[in-house]
């Protein structure tokens, strides 16, 4: 039952900035003369027949969201092969490369925060990091970075409507039989005994148990008004969900034309169910309610949800500051300081048109990109480029082949450019007080003033233990004296509300919105606010939408071989990592394996291809459970697809 919120992330990661303002472009380059470039000026010094090795592949990336930064990461580890030579001169097996990444924000690295007006810091999106994020936790490893300074510990989240609490999210991993059992009257104590075997163990750890068991009885206690029967009528839809992930693409396409609300009434689930707890959930979690999204990407939610490992859906917050100081800025360090490699970073850069050419071979080839710098006001070009990472979103996608002739005569970059994006709206607020809430992560859910949108709010300075980076350096307190709350407050499906001015979307969240959940909020006064709004820049997984979305090939090796595609919208074939509905480490994967192709394709000399964990096995009786449904659905037909 954990909250999906943000797989906004990575999507506003990618934004058109247009709400932000244009800022000087932002460029890194590498240090001076790095030990391999060192050993070429010695060898072509020291002996006149030197052979000069292949001239440095010239790659583009364009984004620097998860995907974008995983495609850099890729390809700065990848390329050189390093084997080390064993004299001066011998520099013939190294294929080395020449990166760009260029994005819209005016610092894609992290190192220069957004403020607000007033000089606070703030983040479009709070971004959730769930337990299953194998290659971000690599990440931090190899930036020897202790996760416990970078996450907070693993959090509950809330559910609260007009009637007041419905639902909170145990922490399943951290949960004690006694914590989830023991205020539920009779039926709890059978099943702590047997659990416990008639132990009298209060701090005993509650088990791991196989899914969905484990997640049904660990939630038991923790809906505050959905009845157990509006809860049991989801059982005909996780059928479903085994059927639609155990299918072909043939299967999936044919759950992918429903919407999720047509799944919803053919297998009879409640209205309760639906109204009180599954539409809130997709309104914060893919953006849209039922009736607006594809089944086959709801049910590949539904699958981390309750067919997943049973805590599967803890999540976790960044501990101190945003996702772009912690993380992505020591990884862009890292990355401009390869000994190999070189790259360079273009902030406050979009780009305009990517040219293609034909070649000897008959294929198509992107050969020169062409993008707008701010900070001159001049449109710049690189030429002889060699392979394209196009590490963007859905507007993105529709910016650059918009203007992109040549791009927009392939069909599959014409039909993921007339995807819809999705409206969002982020607020952070400033209190005079503290306010204590149950859950430092909420969710709203029914309320009339969302105006059909979804909406969450996080308590901040619960997060991240009232950091004084919260209130920038502007706002220090004297000695002793506490600061209130700061609260993040975020709208998906927003275009209700996209047109209030900033003062009346605050006066949402003071007057109605937060109060209603947390009467206390009633009495705290507001110092502080600041607001960001974003038009259309979350994709839509709307019904008929998977056939659109770009493959991470592209147009194909056949036919277009050097640009490939990277983000948690791409498909990605034979290559689909199983954190399919966990955005932040789809995207930074797909950034891996969309490298590792571009270099497959051009590289003539060796490369490294960059390591992908994969995340854990499916339980046993899930494998099971699919392999069943294949026997069973040969001789069944699916009367509820379409």
């Amino acid at each position: 039952m954990k909250l999906h919120y943000l797989s906004a992330a990575a999507a506003i990661a990618a934004i058109s900035l247009s709400a932000i303002p244009s800022c000087n472009a932002f460029t890194i380059s590498t240090q001076p003369a790095s030990a391999f470039t060192t050993r070429l000026q010695t060898a072509a010094s020291s002996d006149s027949n030197y052979n000069q090795p292949p001239s440095p592949k010239k790659y583009v990336i364009i984004g620097g969201g998860w995907a974008g930064w995983g495609a850099a990461k890729a390809l700065c580890e990848g390329l050189p092969y390093t084997i080390p030579p064993t004299e001066p001169t011998d520099v013939g097996n190294y294929q080395f490369a020449n990166i760009t990444l260029i994005d819209a924000l005016p610092d894609p690295t992290g190192a220069t925060p957004y403020l607000s007006a007033t000089g606070k810091p703030v983040e479009a999106g709070t971004r959730g990091f769930w337990k299953d994020y194998p290659n971000i936790n690599k990440l931090c490893a190899q930036l020897g970075i202790d996760e416990e300074d970078v996450f907070t510990p693993f959090t509950n989240s809330s559910f609260y409507s007009p009637d007041g609490l419905e639902a909170t999210a145990p922490v399943f991993s951290e949960a004690t039989v006694e914590s989830i059992l023991g205020d539920v009257p009779l039926v709890g104590n059978v099943i702590k005994n047997a659990l416990s075997g008639g132990r009298e163990k209060k701090e005993e750890a509650f088990p791991l148990l196989p899914s969905p068991l484990g997640q049904v009885i660990a939630t038991i206690p923790y809906f505050e008004r959905l009845p157990i029967a509006d809860r049991a009528s989801m059982v005909g839809l996780l059928l479903a969900t085994v059927d639609c992930l155990a299918g072909d693409e043939k299967v999936q396409a044919a759950y992918d034309r429903m919407t999720a609300h047509e799944l919803f009434l053919r297998f009879r689930l409640s209205e309760r169910l639906v109204e009180d707890f599954l539409k809130p959930t997709l309104l914060v979690g893919l953006f849209k309610p039922p009736e607006e999204l594809s089944a086959l990407v709801v049910m590949e939610l539904l699958y981390y949800y309750a067919l997943a490992h049973q805590d599967s859906f803890d999540v976790r917050w960044i501990k101190k500051g945003t996702v772009s100081d912690s993380l992505i800025q020591p990884l862009a360090e890292r990355l401009v300081k390869e000994e190999y490699g070189q790259l360079n970073v273009l902030g406050g850069c979009r780009v305009k048109e990517v040219s293609l050419e034909e070649r000897n071979d008959g294929k198509m080839h992107a050969s020169k990109l062409t993008y707008f710098d701010t900070k001159s006001g001049q449109m710049e070009t690189i030429e002889d480029i060699d392979g394209i990472i196009m590490a963007v979103g859905n507007q993105g996608m529709s910016s650059i082949v918009g203007s992109s002739p040549d791009l927009a005569k392939f069909p599959v970059f014409s039909k993921a450019a007339s995807l819809k994006g999705i409206d969002v709206i982020s607020c952070r607020l400033w209190f005079d007080r503290k306010v204590s809430t149950r859950s430092p992560a909420n969710v709203f859910s029914r309320f009339d003033a969302l105006r059909g949108a979804g909406g969450t709010f996080f308590m901040l300075d619960q997060l991240q233990e009232d950091s004084p980076e919260l209130w920038g350096d502007d706002d220090a307190t004297e000695e002793g004296e506490e600061r209130g709350s700061v609260v993040a407050c975020d709208f998906y499906n927003a275009g209700g509300l996209m047109s209030l001015s900033d003062e009346d979307l605050v006066k949402v969240l003071t007057d109605e919105l937060l109060p209603s959940a947390v009467t206390k909020f009633a009495d705290a006064k507001l110092v502080d606010s600041w607001v960001g709004k974003y038009p259309g820049v979350v994709s839509w997984f709307s019904p008929g939408s998977f056939d659109k979305r770009p493959p991470l090939e592209g147009a194909g090796n056949d036919v277009l071989p050097n640009i490939k595609c990277a983000g948690d919208w791409v498909r990605m074939g034979e290559r689909e990592h199983g954190a399919k509905g966990l955005c932040q480490e789809r995207a930074y994967v797909s950034g891996f394996e969309a490298a590792n192709s571009l270099m497959k394709s051009t590289c003539e000399e060796k490369f490294q291809p960059h390591e992908v964990l994969p995340v854990r096995e499916d339980e046993a009786q899930f494998k099971m459970g699919m392999e069943l449904n294949k026997k069973v659905m040969k001789y069944l037909p699916r009367f509820w697809t379409r």
